[in-house]
């Protein structure tokens, strides 16, 4: 038997997330590779697999893994959300046709200069999605 779920366990403990028997089986599906997901297409492989799930209970889920850290979300096009299981610093290729994401690492991207911040403030992140569409 696999230690995944206990190693997830352990992860989502150390990011203060109680591991309930749902959240586990969703962060396994999530976290099981460098992936960017929506809610939709993650309650629909759950119940592929013969899980009994609410679309409330993954909603919630994924916004709860959000703010804890545990995965990313992205909010693209602001028509729907994309959690992210990669939560380094890095950017985005996205497919207009399919809205399919690729991870794109920072090094590849170079900013000359970004504009300074508003007084009393501080750069926290810079999100960029470089939209493609086939040729």
């Amino acid at each position: 038997m696999s230690s995944l779920p206990a190693n997830l366990a352990e992860r989502l403990k150390a990011q203060g997330v109680l591991p309930t028997a749902q959240r586990l089986r969703i962060a396994s599906l999530l976290l099981a590779s460098p992936q960017h997901l929506t809610a939709e297409q993650i309650l629909g492989r759950l119940r592929e697999g013969g899980k009994r799930v609410s679309k409330a209970t993954v909603y919630n889920t994924l916004n709860l893994f959000a703010a804890k850290g545990v995965i990313r979300q992205l909010a693209v096009n602001g028509d729907r959300a994309w959690f992210d299981s990669n939560t380094e610093p890095h950017y985005h290729f996205q497919d207009v046709e399919t809205g399919a994401l690729t991870d794109l690492a920072p090094q590849e991207v170079i900013f000359d200069k970004l504009p300074p911040p508003p007084p009393g403030t501080e750069y926290a992140g810079v999100e960029l999605f470089i939209r493609l569409r086939r040729v």
